[in-house]
């Protein structure tokens, strides 16, 4: 099965590759069958966004690793880097470790104090700019705390994150890297840490060469590589207490924009862009100092799309030789009305068919779970008959535990997207089934009840009888997709995809 190597940079990066785990839960994958590779790369190692999406794709991975990833749900595996690896067993983590940033200022990891009087005037010139600019008492350059991010300083973060080329990670990962692999980098534009990591990994990849000890580098020069970059997308409140401002985002973007178009793109198969100019609520300014936790935003639903649709491509289309692409593709994501609140039917046709039928899906199936299971279980067809979702499998650690960790996870999910301005509000949550997806309702017909939880128990019933399960939990999975399938198409109107 190849691979695609998904390098999520910054806080960003982490919650867009949280976004792409809600949607292969939700039963989107590739045509093309690619077994997903999260490295995410952030040195602020108490950042909530980081640890939520790791939390996230560890639950993902115990729930697969009970039932399979050939489902419906949970139909896409996903691996740690590590894993891969047969001398570093079945362990690891989705995280890069940067060395040398905790507990460390910027002046002391490249040994500011030890330099000569030259090379010490040299960086002075280039990192002190005097001061982060904006706040109330300003710090140098050389004295940021690394292990808070690189706070909107590119070229801090360029120095720092140069170790990743010679690192144990990098060297796994290329080792492990196969002819028919991909690559896939999310970074937003605008701020330090994703705008240093994006070049600065490119590079390392397409530089690959056999004398740094890397077996297949050829298969790595001539990488298939797509990128996300990600634009501002959101409003943040002022503080003049802190180094981050908005105002300073668009002029980082333009002179970003104009670096990759001369140092970056013609490296790229694909490069995706996205951002929203809509002005909306005020994200709390956290340069990083309180863990920066920031909501669900849609941009970052819809950059995680942009990954599915790399890796839809033909490889014929992402040819690459002796380390450059034959052409680079450019796309961009747009809406059919600038609206302040989205509804599936507000999206281009393809995103609010695929996205709206999954989505829908996952969320009837999270929705029983919740509201109806303790009517229906050890009292239903389709519970009782083996094996049998009983009080005893609802007591599991797959159950209560791994898959129960995950639903709540999307819930807050969907109501982060919901809360967020601009607004993704697919769903009326709190609402019966009748009325659960806005913008398509189900019409009552003469003679045939609505829908409720009664005939969705009826569904279930009829369909556990056409299929042989080999445990509880796959029985769990795979019934509730092909029930919740059946469901869309006939009481939501979206047609089998």
């Amino acid at each position: 099965m190849a691979k695609l190597f998904i390098f999520g940079i910054g806080g960003t990066g982490s919650r867009v590759i949280k976004s792409l785990t809600m949607l292969l839960a939700a039963g989107m994958k590739s045509s093309n069958n690619f077994e997903i590779v999260p490295i995410i790369i952030d040195p602020h190692k108490d950042n909530e966004d980081l640890k939520r999406t790791v939390a996230t794709l560890n639950n993902y991975q115990k729930i697969t690793e009970k039932v399979g990833s050939d489902n419906g749900f949970f139909g896409t595996k996903v691996s740690t880097l590590q894993s891969l690896d047969q001398k570093l067993g079945l362990g690891g983590t989705y995280t890069f470790k940067l060395k040398d940033v905790e507990s460390t200022k910027f002046k002391d990891y490249f040994s500011y104090n030890s330099l000569d009087e030259e090379n010490m005037a040299l960086a002075d010139l280039i990192f002190s700019g005097k001061t982060i600019n904006h706040a109330k008492d300003p710090v140098n350059l050389l004295d940021i705390p690394m292990d808070i991010g690189f706070v909107g300083n590119p070229n801090v973060g360029s120095v720092v994150l140069n170790q990743f080329k010679h690192s144990e990670e990098f060297k796994t990962f290329a080792n492990n890297f196969g002819r028919e692999d991909r690559v896939f980098i999310i970074s937003s534009i605008f701020g330090g840490t994703g705008a240093a990591g994006f070049p600065t990994i490119l590079k390392s990849i397409r530089d690959a060469n056999e004398q740094s000890g890397i077996s297949n580098a050829g298969f790595l020069r001539d990488a298939s590589i797509g990128a996300l970059t990600v634009m501002p997308y959101f409003n943040i409140a002022v503080d003049e207490n802190s180094p981050i401002n908005k105002s300073d985002f668009v002029e980082k973007t333009k002179a970003a924009l104009d670096y990759y178009r001369n140092n970056v793109n013609d490296d790229l198969n694909a490069m995706y862009y996205i951002g929203d100019d809509y002005v909306g609520k005020a994200y709390e300014n956290d340069p990083g100092n309180n863990g920066q936790k920031n909501d669900a935003h849609f941009v970052e639903l819809a950059g995680a799309m942009s990954i599915l649709d790399f890796m839809n491509l033909n490889t014929d289309d992402l040819l690459t030789e002796n380390g450059k692409p034959e052409r680079t593709r450019f796309r961009e994501y747009g809406i059919k009305e600038d609206l302040q609140q989205l509804f599936f039917g507000h999206l281009g046709d393809g995103s609010s068919q695929r996205l709206g039928k999954c989505l829908t899906q996952f969320t009837l199936f999270n929705k029983y779970l919740n509201v109806h299971l303790d009517q229906a279980i050890e009292n239903k067809t389709w519970s009782t008959s083996p094996p049998a979702i009983d009080k005893q499998f609802k007591n599991s650690q797959f159950f209560s535990s791994n898959l129960s960790g995950f639903l709540k996870q999307y819930s807050d999910w969907l109501n982060e997207l919901q809360n967020n301005s601009r607004s993704f509000k697919p769903f009326n949550l709190d609402a019966d089934l009748m009325t659960l997806v806005n913008g398509r309702f189900i019409a009552k017909k003469f003679l045939v009840s609505s829908f409720d939880y009664d005939s969705y128990d009826m569904k279930l019933n009829r369909l556990v009888r056409d299929v042989t399960y080999v445990s509880a939990e796959q029985k769990l999975i795979n019934l509730f997709y092909t029930t919740t399938e059946n469901i869309s198409q006939e009481k939501y109107g979206y047609q089998k995809v």
